[in-house]
């Protein structure tokens, strides 16, 4: 029985990974079930059977993609100690915003969509968009309401760098884009 129940944790665990990238990739309303299923290489059924609904899968898509940026920022502050911050800013402004969109940061691709969505979702975003802050704001220096607002501005500057970044057509524009957020980022938290 127990190897059963971790199949279907497998199993879900599987589609929710593909339902993330397509969300990232396609948005919520160019993703449907099937669409969604048949990327996870499963029968709609099988979706169903783990997700009462989209948005379900979307929601739950949302929280996994911010938690793994929440065990990201925890890792590098773990591994790089007072480094963490800059290795931090340059790879999110670096391979987080030339990778492909499926593969994106959940905090910057999905928060457009989650501002549509519904109460429950923007809810649990909300929760570990906090959550996140909090991770970051561990990792700053000064007193606890400053390093909120630092580690709140840090996040809001690199979101919307990457975001305007990948909107634009050109390259040399996009990285102009990065160099300022970059400077900007940086000079944060320096006071």
């Amino acid at each position: 029985m127990a190897h059963r129940a971790g199949q279907k944790e497998e199993s879900k665990a599987k589609i929710l990974k593909s339902a993330g990238r397509g969300f990232r990739s396609r948005g919520f309303g160019g993703s449907g079930v099937d669409g969604l299923a048949k990327d996870a290489a499963v029968t709609s059924g099988a979706f169903y059977a783990h997700f009462k609904s989209k948005a379900d899968a979307f929601r739950e898509a949302v929280v996994a993609g911010l938690e793994d940026l929440k065990l990201g920022v925890s890792q590098a502050r773990e591994q790089l100690g007072s480094g963490w911050r800059t290795a931090f800013i340059d790879f999110y402004l670096g391979e987080r915003r030339t990778c492909d969109l499926a593969d994106s940061c959940a905090l910057q691709s999905l928060s457009p969509e989650v501002a549509r969505a519904e109460e429950k979702t923007r809810q649990a975003y909300e929760t570990e968009l906090l959550a996140i802050i909090e991770t970051v704001a561990a990792g700053l220096d000064g007193q606890a309401d400053t390093k909120r607002e630092d580690a709140t501005a840090l996040l809001a500057l690199l979101v919307g760098g990457v975001t305007l970044a990948r909107a634009v057509n050109d390259p040399a524009i996009s990285k102009d884009i990065a160099t300022a957020v970059r400077k900007a980022a940086l000079d944060l938290n320096s006071h």
